[in-house]
């Protein structure tokens, strides 16, 4: 049994309006980090099923993929460092305290 496109590209959807949707409406800074995790993994699935569908002998949707997860990892250090520092600062990490920062 093949696995066709359109079910990767299902897939590829759900994860991203679940990534969408936690984004808008969660308040805890990490439940939005990996809400944006879940979006860039979406891009992620997407950049490989295209490459192995359309360019089955290139490689380029894997590197970009490479690529898009070397920028996740490097954002999730930086938003974790933030939230590291907002919590020390604040003794909560939701996004309504973040205000108190700016005083």
């Amino acid at each position: 049994m093949e696995i066709h496109v359109i079910h990767y590209l299902i897939v590829s959807t759900v994860m991203l309006f679940c990534g969408i949707y936690g984004f808008f409406t969660r308040k805890n800074l990490l439940a939005i980090l990996i809400s944006v995790e879940l979006i860039l993994n979406a891009t992620n699935i997407n950049f490989a099923v295209f490459n192995r569908y359309l360019y089955p002998d290139a490689l380029e949707g894997h590197f970009f993929s490479l690529f898009g997860i070397a920028i996740a990892a490097a954002e999730t250090a930086v938003a974790i460092a933030i939230i590291i520092n907002v919590y020390r600062n604040v003794k909560h990490v939701l996004t309504d305290d973040i205000n108190e920062l700016k005083g």
